[in-house]
């Protein structure tokens, strides 16, 4: 599926970030921007209550009550494979989302990376995870965070890296890899099949067929695609009960990037993922309504003026300007909303909380605790 316009202008915004940012050096979990690494599956032991389901939990009768700052937190970073173990059937000849022809006759060897890492759990997810070779500094799930790293100073891929451990098929979204890397692989006679780059619930299908295509097995990938459209609709089911139920209390929320080493703030509003998280959260995203498309810079006029009563922001981020008290220092316009007044700032990953894809249902839970009963986990 092409890239839209506005789609493509917001990928270009997102890499530029990342040239930006990479050089920030941001401490802690997995930062998909910087390259930063943590121990897997950490948040483990950090997400007491997980256990409970959503339809179990009590929420405040109104989210713009509640006070204080919270993280969401996969219980497991673990990724579930699909029933039983597919073989593909190759060779296969698909035009990838650069309109060129790629024919893949073997999958024995693959390398999937992209920013968020959701294209490595995706393979995994589809039960071939035992044939990736390598991952990309956003990739640390178990089963793949001992891998061989191939992208370094954050997600710059490492040509000759690469070409030493002899891949079969490369699958990338154009995240990670310059055009001239992904030329020189090419060159070698590398297969390398561009997929999309969108991330959304309404990609989710899109991203799990074009990979499944690639690599043999699309009925696995029809497996994938049904068993989490379950899921997730399951989770946005609850969360709808849990939410409020007058839609004049939804709670009001903006997603805030920010990387504060290269002084970079941008709101995410509608086409960016964002706003497809926040409405299946039961939440009014706030940029969209404001008629930001995309990725725009944050001015106090527009933080004032989207009143927001939570600001989803990335961990990494936040532990950029100094958590939440730098925060406040830093956008003083902040404390003139009520996300700021009272302290309603939810962090979540940098790798999970826009990556969709396989984790889609369970960063969707996560996240719903967090907004809707912090107080439960």
């Amino acid at each position: 599926m092409p890239l839209s316009p506005s789609r493509r202008r917001l990928t270009s915004a997102i890499l530029a970030l990342v040239v930006v940012s990479s050089a920030a050096g941001c401490a802690a979990t997995t930062d998909p921007v910087t390259g930063a690494t943590a121990t897997p599956d950490t948040a483990a032991a950090q997400c007491p209550g997980a256990d409970v389901p959503l339809t179990e939990l009590v929420a405040a009768a109104s989210p713009a009550t509640l006070t204080g700052e919270s993280t969401a937190c996969l219980s497991s970073q673990a990724i579930e494979p699909i029933a039983g173990t597919p073989t593909p059937a190759l060779p296969v000849t698909v035009t990838d989302n650069d309109g060129l022809t790629v024919t893949v006759t073997n999958a024995d060897r693959i390398i999937a990376v992209d920013r968020s890492g959701t294209l490595a759990a995706t393979v995994f997810a589809l039960g071939l995870g035992d044939r990736v070779i390598a991952r990309d500094s956003s990739t640390e799930f178990p089963g793949a965070a001992d891998l061989p790293l191939i992208t370094q100073n954050g997600h710059e891929l490492a040509a000759e890296a690469v070409i030493a451990l002899a891949p079969t098929v490369i699958l990338t979204d154009r995240t990670v890899g310059s055009r001239d890397v992904l030329a020189q692989l090419r060159e070698v006679g590398i297969p390398i099949v561009v997929v999309t780059a969108d991330r959304s619930l309404s990609d989710n299908a899109v991203l799990i067929g074009q990979v499944a295509t690639a690599l043999g097995v699309p009925a696995a990938g029809t497996a994938l695609t049904e068993r989490l459209t379950s899921e997730t609709d399951a989770t946005i089911a609850s969360i709808a009960a849990l939410a409020p139920q007058n839609p004049a209390d939804r709670p009001r929320i903006l997603f805030l990037y920010m990387r504060g080493a290269s002084s970079i703030y941008y709101i995410f509003g509608a086409e960016s993922g964002a706003d497809s998280l926040i409405d299946s959260l039961g939440g009014i995203d706030v940029a969209s309504e404001f008629g930001w498309q995309g990725m725009k810079p944050l001015t106090a006029e527009a933080l004032v003026a989207t009143a927001p009563d939570v600001l989803l922001v990335m961990t990494n981020g936040l532990k950029s300007v100094g958590g939440v008290d730098g925060l406040l220092d830093t956008i003083p316009a902040l404390q003139a909303t009520p996300a700021g007044q009272h302290r309603r700032i939810v962090d979540m990953r940098d790798d999970a909380i826009l990556a969709f894809g396989p984790r889609t249902s369970e960063v969707l839970d996560s996240l719903a605790r967090a907004i809707y009963a912090p107080d439960a986990s």
